[in-house]
Formats: structure tokens, sequence, C-alpha cells
């Protein structure tokens, strides 16, 4: 971790409390702020349909049914939860930015020199405390990104097409999960020294209209360190998952001579004129490579459905998992009837 990094963690905890934020403060940097406003995108349900392949999603729903149980409404209170908002002086004619920042860390706040940049694009920012790398994901990071999404937006008059998820190291791999999942409210991510490949176990294809919004209206900017070699191999990685999922607005915007450390203001400054920039897509292409995915889902599972009809359930469970684990919201509801009908995938 480079000296600024260094600086950073250690400004992170010196910070003391400040006063609570009743509804729509003035603008500046406000600590500890209490959101009271929660969402059917935050919901349990929610979160579950989303964020999970569709047969695990139904392996959760049928072990509930069996236990005549229900999911909680809300994994999260925000009236218990503390979140940092930092507001420019004066909101665009257009409304203002938003950025949702997942971080690495326990405490909420920007890194050196963002507020700044942030301000003169007319952009806020706003992250949850407790929502570092040490938490759970789906039951915690997630929702809370979700929550000050919307209390941001329900706070102040933000523009919806600069709504962004962003995050550094571990906090970028959150904030890449809730751009796949989340293309409704997230129009696009900035993705600091931290990415997955999707279509893999912890980052599923949600539902097929999801998906498809994804693929269509949302872009993502990698910004990583050149001398960050690990980072740098996963989002190859990532990258390479985006094009044979038919995700093509992609930036790659390495941070030269860096290692796994936050963006410069100047780094950031170019990331957020990319997200900011028109969306440039090619509707033919997408098109055809939609086209080429659906036929190698449609033949998995027509493989399945041939194993099954001849008695070859664990050959027909194993393709099937295989499938779910990959394709996920884009082969179902096909893939879900398979498995009732008695395509078991393993535990």
């Amino acid at each position: 971790m480079r000296a600024r990094a260094k600086r950073w963690v250690q400004r992170v905890a010196g910070f003391g409390a400040l006063a609570l934020v009743a509804a729509a403060p003035a603008p500046g940097e406000q600590r500890d702020v209490v959101f009271t406003e929660v969402s059917p995108l935050s919901s349990n349900a929610e979160l579950l349909r989303r964020a999970l392949s569709p047969i695990a999603a139904a392996q959760v729903q049928a072990k509930l049914d069996a236990e005549h149980a229900a999911l909680a409404d809300q994994p999260v209170d925000p009236t218990r939860e503390r979140f940092t908002l930092v507001v420019p002086p004066t909101a665009p004619e257009k409304g203002y930015g938003l950025i949702v920042f997942v971080s690495p860390l326990a405490e909420a706040e920007p890194p050196p020199g963002w507020a700044a940049v942030l301000a003169r694009r007319g952009m806020i920012f706003t992250a949850a405390e407790r929502s570092g790398n040490d938490q759970q994901v789906v039951g915690r990071r997630e929702p809370l990104a979700i929550l000050a999404a919307v209390n941001a937006m329900r706070r102040y008059p933000v523009d919806p097409a600069r709504v962004y998820i962003g995050g550094i190291s571990g906090g970028a791999r959150v904030a890449m999960k809730l751009a796949l999942a989340y293309p409704d409210l997230f129009k696009g991510a900035l993705l600091n020294a931290g990415s997955d490949p999707i279509g893999e176990l912890g980052t599923p294809i949600p539902p097929r209209s999801l998906f498809e919004a994804f693929q269509a209206g949302s872009r993502l900017v990698y910004v990583t360190g050149t001398a960050d070699e690990a980072a740098q191999a996963d989002d190859a990685a990532s990258q390479r998952s985006m094009k044979a999922f038919c995700v093509f607005d992609v930036a790659v915007q390495p941070m030269a001579g860096a290692g796994h450390e936050a963006a410069s203001p100047a780094q950031l400054d170019r990331a957020l004129a990319t997200l900011d920039a028109p969306a440039q897509g090619d509707a033919g292409k997408l098109a055809a490579c939609r086209q080429g995915l659906d036929a190698e889902i449609a033949a998995r599972l027509d493989r399945v459905e041939a194993l099954l009809t001849a008695g070859k359930r664990g050959e027909a469970a194993k393709l099937l998992a295989d499938t779910d684990r990959r394709y996920g919201g884009l082969a179902a509801p096909r893939s879900v009837e398979l498995w009732r009908k008695g395509a078991y995938t393993p535990d």
C-alpha cells in the first residue's frame, strides 16, 4: 500500500462523529447521517431474485416452504445505520449526479481529493459505515448501498441517468455485483482496483430483463494501478467475461505506476467523465451476440432434458448445475423447470 493510501486509512480512523442529519440538509459534508426510507429494491425477496442464480433462489424458497417459514422483509434497518453524504454546493440544471461508494474499510469517507472533483462535477457522494470487507455481502453490503442510493435520491434532486456505484478493492467487487444485479438503479460502475468475472458462483447472471438492461445501458470503468498485478489479472478475467456475455460498454483506464490504491483526483475525474459520456452502443453487434448466447444455452438445456429422459440423472444434474451457475437468469425459466422435473443440482 502506497503512502497516500496509508494516510487515507489513518485519516479515516481519526474522524469524530458529527450531528445527525435531518431531511434535506444543506450541502456540504455530513457524517453519521441517519436514513429512514426502505425500498422494495433492498428487500430480501428482491436480493434473492437478483443476487442468486435462479435454481439457487428456488432452492432457498423450497427450503423456506418446507419449514413453513418466510423471509423477513428487509435485511437492514437504515435507522440503525450511519452514512456519509458529501453534497456539492450547487445542483446542475438536470439534477445532481450520485455515486454510491463501497469502501473496503469500516469507515465511510471519500478518498483524498475526491470531494473537490465530485463537487466540480455536481455529484453527490454517499457511503455506509460498517460496510467493509469484513461484512457479509448480500445480507449487508449490498442492501446498504441500495438504501444509500434510494435515500439520497429522495432527499436531493438527482438525475437518474447519472447514478453510479463504485468502490475500491473488495468494495469494487461489491460495486460490480450491484451494477450487474441493479442496472435499473445504477447506470454504471467505477471499479477501482477490484473486479470479478460474471457468470461465476458469486456473480450470477440476473433475470433476463435485468441483464439485457445491463448489456444495453450500463458502463463499466476499470481503474487499476499498473503495478497492482493481482488486480490487473482479475480485471483481465472480468473484461473477458463481459465480452463473452455481450457487455461491450467497457472502459479500461490504467493508473501508470500505481499499486493497490485509490484513484487520484485526476484519475477519478477522467473516470467520471467516461461514465458521463453518451452511450455508443452497436445494436446489431449486441443482437448477434445475444443470439449466439441463446443458442449455447438452448443446446445445454436440450442436453439436460435428453439425459433426464435417458434416466441419467447424475449427469443431468451436473450439467444443469453448471448451466445455472454460468448462465443464471438467461437459462430461466427452463432451467428451473428442469430442476423441478428431477434434475436436482448438488448442494
